[in-house]
């Protein structure tokens, strides 16, 4: 008979010990934790001193059997959680891109986990989902982008959806890109084994690109041909015509190419003017734009004019979470044509 509080899954009988009561007090004190945390971040170091393994060292081998109190919790995260932290938002922390982070960001998330809805699907929740849609179409009009990329403009069978980073935009644009290739190629021969046609596609991207673009490849199980930027870091029209075409020659088949607005490594911008009449050229190639990093700033009017060249795009990403005080993880996508995500991801999942 399961009591208050108490849930059995099996032969385990899960408690949450926490009433409302008990939550609404260390709500209240964890609060204050964060506000202590975030106003003297300051004294504590950037980066932890300590050896890798540490953590296990001072941990138990094994979940522990009765709960503890939650202030002796909240010790150990204090005595042995937050000595292996490298804060991000500490003042003078300048590694690797900005971490948003803020209250209003915080108190979203809170309100959100107590929701607790899963939103697969409209019926799943039909708030979630359509609020998703709209704030996309906020941003992306915010950013400058087309109206092909905005679920309500009339016309447009594009639209916007959160994914968690820009690996992860790349990942599930290549895999459409990759259905609509197959689909393609199974038309025009019906009697090739799919993975015969599969070892036939050729992925593109520059030196400059994230290591995402060579990880997506291989998840994808497609060629990747990894170019040479110009002397300003820039992948250009030329350079990618050139590659194409030899491809082509050799008996392989062009179907994807990622471009980066931003670099990880010195911000440098890809050609987009130049790329995009080189993709038009050749069937079925996906033009993907990666804006992790600079994408937010183009909200700026005066740097709208990096985004030139957008319009050959069949999917654009940035990530709210670097610039635009949004906590981890929020990377904003868009698509000029949304069943072709759709569809393959409906094939992934049934196959």
């Amino acid at each position: 008979m399961e009591k208050e509080n108490e849930f059995v899954v099996g032969r385990v009988v899960l408690r949450d010990i926490m009433d409302c009561d008990e939550f609404r007090c260390r709500g209240k004190e964890m609060i204050e934790y964060i506000c202590n945390y975030l106003e003297n971040l300051e004294s504590r170091r950037v980066t932890p001193n300590i050896e890798p393994g540490y953590l296990r060292k001072i941990l138990p081998e094994e979940a522990p059997e009765n709960p503890e109190g939650w202030d002796q919790i909240m010790a150990d995260v204090e005595s042995k959680i937050m000595p292996g932290v490298t804060h991000w938002q500490h003042p003078r922390f300048h590694a690797y891109f900005p971490s948003g982070n803020s209250f209003p960001s915080i108190l979203g998330d809170m309100l959100s986990d107590g929701i607790g809805c899963v939103g697969f699907s409209w019926a799943a929740s039909p708030a979630l989902t359509e609020l998703e849609s709209i704030v996309l179409d906020w941003l992306g009009k915010a950013i400058g982008l087309p109206d092909q990329f905005l679920a309500f403009k009339e016309g447009s069978r594009g639209g916007g959806v959160i994914q968690t980073s820009a690996s992860e935009c790349v990942l599930v644009s290549m895999l459409a890109a990759r259905a609509q290739a197959l689909k393609r190629l199974k038309q025009q021969h019906p009697f090739v084994e799919e993975g015969v046609l599969l070892s036939k596609l050729m992925a593109y991207c520059s030196k400059e690109a994230h290591s995402c673009v060579e990880k997506a490849a291989m998840i994808c199980f497609v060629k990747l041909r990894i170019l040479e930027p110009d002397e300003k870091s820039s992948l250009r029209g030329k350079t990618l015509m050139m590659a194409m075409e030899e491809d082509e020659t050799v008996g392989l088949i062009p179907f994807f190419v990622s471009t980066t607005l931003g670099t990880t490594s010195c911000c440098s911008f890809d050609n987009l003017p130049e790329i995009g009449p080189v993709c038009q050229k050749f069937p079925c190639v996906w033009l993907h734009v990666d804006g992790a990093y600079a994408g937010n700033a183009f909200i700026c009017p005066e740097l709208k004019y990096l985004l030139s060249g957008i319009d050959y795009a069949d999917s654009f990403n940035t990530n709210p979470n670097k610039w635009l005080l949004t906590n981890f993880d929020c990377s904003t996508m868009w698509v000029s044509l949304s069943e072709k995500i759709n569809k393959a991801i409906v094939i992934i999942s049934t196959s």
